[in-house]
């Protein structure tokens, strides 16, 4: 019997501490530790465990600067510091980010070849704030981006959607396919925070104009707001779009318990969500992989990540619910320009 899905891990991720060099940094080892422990102790829900391979040079520079991945290298190997005020690296940060990286390529690899049909790749650090030419945000590369231009220049893909649910705009991720129509980018976070960027105005530059779909919310906003913008403008416009492969940046610092974030989602918010995409993702016929962002209470993370693993693997039913007016209106209203809702 085929396993419900693949999960691409790697000891490294427990090797990049940002605490050597600031002692009170929330992305901690401890972060992955847990999910591992939630994980085994259900017996890896039955997925198929395999070790993520360090990324490759070239898969690197088909996103980042060559210059920017130098740095990185070179930090790590004088034993580290700080790439900005938020982002650090110790000597073992460079191996745990290519193995991050490699990961989203081998998931992507894998469910493109129809080994399986979702994948989750658990490793750190997260990526999507990581531009072309700038690590930041607790991103070294920019792991989602990476997988999304793999599938597009060497395996072939036409349409890529990426779902970013991080309580942080994927910065870098809408910035690397800002121009591009293969990439549908869509993402649901809390305004007034880090980075500050995701207006609901901007959609995109030039060709990819209508191809980024930022939808904020304010401080406080809960899972029923959420989950609204998710069915009632995401989906539809994704929908259209008709991806070949589904993307999902899986950050979990929405959650009401975690200590950064500031919006107010339950743990079955996460489950419902990936529900939702989880049917587009059969509906277009198309493979679904995540890729761990943020999230820095572990045991909820660990459980957010156990949740959105039985929802990707066909556990739960997407439960359809009212529009609200308000936020919900708004942003149909803008996304509506470009794709029916």
């Amino acid at each position: 019997m085929a396993p419900p899905g693949l999960l691409f891990h790697h000891p490294s991720s427990r090797e990049h501490d940002p605490r050597e060099h600031f002692a009170e940094h929330p992305d901690s080892p401890e972060r992955i530790e847990a999910i591992e422990r939630a994980l085994g102790a259900e017996d890896w829900l039955g997925w198929e465990r395999r070790d993520a391979p360090a990324a490759t040079r070239p898969e690197l520079e088909a996103v980042h600067d060559s210059a920017m991945i130098d740095r990185i290298a070179e930090l790590c190997a004088c034993g580290g510091g700080a790439l900005d005020a938020d982002t650090f690296v110790g000597e073992d940060s460079a191996t745990a980010a290519y193995h991050a990286a490699g990961a989203a390529c081998a998931m992507t690899r894998a469910l493109l070849a129809g080994e399986a049909g979702v994948g989750f790749a658990v490793v750190r650090p997260s990526g999507h704030h990581a531009e072309r030419s700038r690590s930041m945000g607790f991103c070294l590369f920019n792991n989602v981006a990476v997988a999304a231009e793999l599938a597009i220049s060497e395996l072939g893909l036409e349409r890529v959607f990426i779902l970013d649910l991080d309580v942080h705009h994927g910065n870098g991720t809408a910035e690397i396919f800002r121009y591009r129509r293969e990439v549908l980018f869509a993402s649901i976070h809390q305004s007034g925070i880090y980075p500050g960027t995701g207006a609901l105005s901007d959609t995109g530059s030039g060709a990819g104009l209508g191809y980024t779909l930022n939808l904020p919310v304010g401080p406080g906003a809960d899972g029923d707001l959420w989950l609204s913008l998710l069915e009632h403008v995401i989906v539809p416009a994704a929908a259209e779009f008709r991806p070949e492969l589904v993307l999902l940046s899986a950050g979990f610092d929405a959650h009401r318990a975690d200590p950064i974030g500031g919006c107010r989602l339950e743990t079955e918010d996460f489950a419902q969500m990936t529900c939702q995409v989880r049917d587009l993702a059969l509906e277009a016929g198309a493979p679904i992989g995540a890729v761990l962002e943020g999230g820095y209470d572990p045991d909820v993370l660990a459980a957010g990540v156990v949740a959105t693993m039985r929802a990707l693997a066909g556990e739960g039913e997407a439960i359809s619910s009212a529009p609200e007016m308000l936020f919900t209106s708004r942003a149909a209203a803008q996304i509506g320009h470009y794709w029916e809702l």
